[in-house]
């Protein structure tokens, strides 16, 4: 695998705006306390929070230092700071700006820590292996005493990133408008965002496009999909799905809220010669019409936010026609993870996925069950996943001047290898899953 060369010394910034996102920034963290430095190579404009430090805290910095570097030398995870790779099995941290390293957690906790990779404060050469580690010990990175106090280094999240109708779209655009050739330069011919499913580890008998093939073929035979079915897909990703179920003869209609892909998807469809049994509607799923034999979503109940989950699952079962089948693919967490995390401004929601929450095997079952549903399988893969996202994370790496050639600095560069190698951490240490459930109407016999 190609790695990034990563050193303190500042970058040149490429001319010119971040593609898909026009006078766009991310917005800070809502710190009160003014910043008392700020990176030089680093545009504050577009990254604000990354470009300055958050103002000294002295006791903060110091708990940060001493419980993250005890952790950190718990889990063998400490690195020299010189960056010489030491003699030591398993993947290290480098730390090139301890104090600033420090500084970000000791004031903004998990969103610092990911800010002072963002900023190349810190380094690994195994970023992934090393993200898995702390995944797995979560619960024991910060003393239980402390954990009482969490909300002096957590926000809560913006109100302005609530899934209304428009804050709906507006989420969806911050990330899949992007640019459509952001996601072509790591994920494979289908253009599938969603977890794969593999016949063996590693992936390396087969394709990534083949195993995604496989996924979708797997939740259309899980909603019955064949010649003649009403399919609804809510969440219309850039068409693969809808695409392979038109090829079975089925009328699809297909739903999304990004302009991008719905322009992509329509011109593989018509490419495909399919337009005929494909309607790509941008439509938000509360504004569903007519009624259908089969409804697919894959992994869209992340974006739909907490306080919209009835919402979700009332739409399904309105959409669906009597004997009508759902099938689902949603990323999931532990109950008690959820609810913290619904709590808590992350990493992820700041920088990714605004709006958006991991939902727990209960919650759905929960509010699809208020909704008159009833799950009838559920299966959990989330090991595919973790190789998933590993081979889209090995491709972005390897097309890094692509993604450059598009406009993307390196500190967007920077953001999205870490997302993809904390999402990957998340699956390879269990604390996240990946299922295909099957609902129909009604409740157990």
């Amino acid at each position: 695998m190609t790695r990034p060369v990563l050193t303190s010394e500042p970058r040149p910034q490429p001319a010119g705006r971040i593609v898909g996102i026009p006078h766009q920034t991310i917005p800070n963290s809502g710190s009160a306390a003014a910043p008392t430095a700020c990176r030089a190579d680093v545009d504050a404009g577009r990254w604000p929070d990354v470009a300055r430090l958050p103002s000294a805290a002295p006791a903060r910095t110091a708990l940060a230092r001493h419980f993250v570097g005890r952790a950190l030398d718990r889990l063998a995870l400490t690195g020299p700071a010189t960056g010489v790779r030491s003699s030591a099995v398993g993947p290290r941290l480098t730390l090139h700006d301890p104090d600033a390293f420090h500084r970000r957690i000791g004031r903004h906790g998990l969103i610092g820590f990911g800010e002072s990779y963002m900023a190349g404060e810190w380094d690994s050469d195994d970023l992934a292996g090393a993200l898995t580690v702390l995944a797995a010990h979560t619960d024991d990175l910060v003393p239980a005493r402390l954990r009482r106090l969490r909300g002096l280094w957590v926000s809560a999240r913006p109100t302005a990133d609530r899934n209304t109708r428009t804050g709906a779209r507006d989420n969806i655009q911050r990330h899949y408008d992007l640019s459509n050739d952001l996601f072509a330069a790591f994920l494979d011919p289908t253009l599938s965002y969603s977890s794969a499913v593999f016949t063996a580890f590693p992936a390396r008998s087969e394709s990534l496009a083949s195993a995604q093939h496989r996924k979708i073929d797997r939740l259309l035979d899980l909603a019955g999909v064949g010649e003649g079915t009403r399919l609804l897909e809510i969440g219309t990703g850039w068409g693969e799905l809808a695409l392979r179920a038109a090829a079975r003869g089925a009328r699809v209609t297909t739903l999304t809220l990004s302009v991008e892909q719905a322009a992509l998807a329509r011109e593989r469809i018509a490419a495909a010669g399919l337009a005929d049994r494909v309607d790509v509607q941008l439509r938000d799923y509360r504004d569903i019409e007519g009624r259908y034999d089969a409804v697919i979503s894959v992994e869209m109940i992340e974006a739909v936010g907490a306080e919209y989950w009835p919402a979700y699952f009332t739409a399904l079962r309105r959409a669906l026609a009597p004997g009508g089948r759902i099938a689902l693919q949603a990323i999931t967490m532990g109950h008690r993870q959820m609810l913290h995390t619904a709590a808590t401004h992350t990493f992820i929601s700041k920088y990714v996925f605004p709006g958006g929450l991991i939902p727990s095997r209960e919650a759905i079952a929960e509010h699809s069950a208020a909704a008159g549903l009833h799950t009838a399988a559920d299966d959990g893969f989330g090991e595919h996943y973790a190789e998933t996202l590993r081979l889209w994370r090995e491709q972005f790496v390897a097309n890094r001047a692509a993604v450059t050639g598009l406009g993307f600095d390196p500190v967007f560069r920077r953001m999205w290898e870490f997302y993809l190698a904390y999402s990957e951490a998340g699956f390879r240490s269990r604390y996240l899953d990946v299922r295909q459930l099957l609902l129909t109407e009604g409740t157990p016999r």
